[in-house]
C-alpha cells in the first residue's frame, strides 16, 4: 500500500537514500523489489513537466499491469560547482526535497492505481535514471522535456539520456 514511510514487504513505496551510509549504498542498488522488475522509471521533480511525465508513466504501468520506479535525483553539489570552481572539500548535502515529494506523492490520489516506489538518487540525472532502468530492468525511461537557456547551453536530460540509454526513453512535452 503506497503512501507509508516504512518500507515493508505488502509497501510497495520505498525511499532510498543510498549515499547515506557508503556500505548500505551498494545492498539498496542491488535488491530490488522483484514485484517493480520490468517496469516504467519516470524521472520526478516536482515541475510541471515532470508532473506530466510522471501522468504519462502511471497510464503505462496501469496499461502494461507493471509496477512504477519514481526517481528524484537529488542536486548533492555545492553551488561552487555550478559556477565553475572546483569545490575544496566534496560535501553530501542533505535533499529533503525527496521527503516533501514522497509525501506529495502519497496523498496523491491517481498514484492509487499503480503499485510504485519513490527512489532517491544523487549525482547526474541521466546516468541515475539509466542506472535504476538497468536495476529494474525497466521496459522505458519517461521523462518530461527541459525548457529553458538550461537545456540549450548544456544540452537536456531528454536529449542525453536518449543518446545513452539501454531502453526506450519517452519524453513527454
Amino acid at each position: 500500500m503506497a503512501g507509508h514511510e516504512i518500507p515493508e514487504p505488502a509497501d510497495r513505496r520505498q525511499v532510498a537514500d543510498s549515499t547515506a551510509i557508503p556500505e548500505a549504498a551498494d545492498e539498496t542498488r542491488h535488491s530490488c523489489d522483484p514485484a517493480f522488475q520490468h517496469g516504467v522509471v519516470v524521472g520526478f521533480d516536482g515541475s510541471v513537466s515532470s508532473e506530466r511525465a510522471l501522468a504519462y508513466a502511471i497510464g503505462m504501468a496501469y496499461r502494461s499491469g507493471s509496477g512504477l520506479i519514481i526517481v528524484h535525483v537529488a542536486n548533492r553539489l555545492p553551488t561552487t560547482v555550478w559556477a565553475g570552481c572546483e569545490p575544496p572539500v566534496f560535501v553530501d548535502v542533505p535533499d529533503h526535497r525527496t521527503e516533501v515529494l514522497g509525501l506529495e506523492l502519497a496523498c496523491a490520489e491517481h498514484l492509487a492505481e499503480v503499485p510504485w516506489i519513490l527512489v532517491e538518487r544523487g549525482g547526474d540525472i541521466c546516468h541515475e535514471l539509466e542506472e535504476v532502468g538497468s536495476e529494474y530492468a525497466a521496459d522505458a525511461i519517461v521523462v518530461g522535456s527541459t525548457h529553458g537557456l538550461v537545456g540549450r547551453i548544456f544540452g537536456s536530460v531528454a536529449g542525453r539520456l536518449a543518446r545513452r540509454a539501454q531502453r526506450p526513453v519517452i519524453v513527454v512535452p
